[in-house]
């Protein structure tokens, strides 16, 4: 289910007909142009989809005498529609508003070109009905690398954050991480809106990121490529100092790899998230130290 006010509002739509309806039944980002519908073949129909109407489905409509018009816009109608778009500021025959609002199904118009706006409209419904979860943590861009910085409250997420946009990376969320799963296995971060480009430091409050360090110290959001679990250095606890195999976690059924990065005065971890962020690049273009160190050894032992 989507808002029906967010709906227009985000995509700045123009109300033609209006509905009751609070939130407007759609259930897939998915569309439909129902020029076989007009043509009277239902079999296969997506009603249940935003039904875009653009320029050729338009002329056929229009070019119909109007008793036939009308009879095939009942039958259209005869489906419980979650919402009609009609493309190019084309202006609708009476009919099709008369039997929209009967049916009490909206109509809007955009001006952008149908292509355009479906392209438009299935990004935006993708993100609206991914699963969503909000997580305690700090969501950076380092390198192009979305690193999600996790830990109790404390541990010194914000300050590595506020040291890494000082060096020219980007702060995408501060404390709150709005997570979406928009494919099966892609992840996106996004901050709530009303902390955006805001982080919180103890002892001085809250600063504004963007208003401090500009424009180019912010994005709007990023995917999560890497988790580094922040924890104050425990001597009695084993760290991996190789890294041979990757440990993961799951966020919304999607793996994600895990670091445990220890936090004790005198460590930069600003410069250490960014070789984090370096290594991980490296990794997904076919160099792995850890491994190579390891071919070694054995080509060693093998001479």
């Amino acid at each position: 289910m989507i808002s029906k006010v967010s709906f227009q509002r985000d995509l700045e739509l123009v109300c033609l007909v209006e509905t009751t309806k609070e939130e407007l039944a759609i259930e897939s980002p998915d569309l439909n142009r129902p020029g076989m519908q007009f043509c009277g073949f239902y079999e296969h129909f997506a009603w249940e989809r935003p039904q875009i109407i653009g320029i050729m489905e338009m002329a056929y409509l229009k070019q119909q005498e109007p008793e036939n018009r009308m009879t095939v816009l009942k039958k259209y109608f005869d489906y419980a529609l979650p919402c009609i778009v009609i493309c190019r500021n084309l202006v609708p025959p009476p009919e099709l508003l008369s039997l929209a609002g009967a049916a009490d199904i909206p109509v809007y118009q955009t001006e952008m070109q149908t292509s355009r706006f479906t392209a438009h409209t299935i990004q935006y419904l993708t993100r609206q009905l991914a699963p969503h979860e909000v997580h305690h943590g700090t969501l950076v861009d380092v390198y192009g690398v979305g690193v999600l910085l996790s830990g109790k409250s404390g541990v010194g997420k914000s300050e590595a954050a506020l040291e890494l946009v000082k060096r020219g990376h980007m702060l995408v969320a501060d404390d709150a991480v709005d997570i979406c799963r928009i494919t099966e296995n892609r992840l996106i971060g996004t901050s709530p809106k009303p902390i955006r480009n805001l982080m919180e430091i103890r002892g001085i409050g809250l600063i504004d990121i963007q208003a401090m360090f500009g424009v180019s110290a912010v994005t709007n959001s990023k995917t999560i490529d890497l988790v580094l679990e922040m924890e104050p250095w425990d001597e009695d606890r084993f760290y991996d100092r190789v890294g041979l195999s990757d440990e993961t976690t799951e966020i919304l059924g999607v793996p994600v790899i895990r670091q445990m990065m220890p936090v004790r005065p005198g460590r930069n971890l600003a410069i250490i998230i960014e070789v984090a962020a370096r290594n991980l690049r490296l990794r997904r273009m076919g160099y792995h130290a850890a491994k190579e160190l390891e071919e070694r050894l054995f080509r060693t032992a093998n001479e």
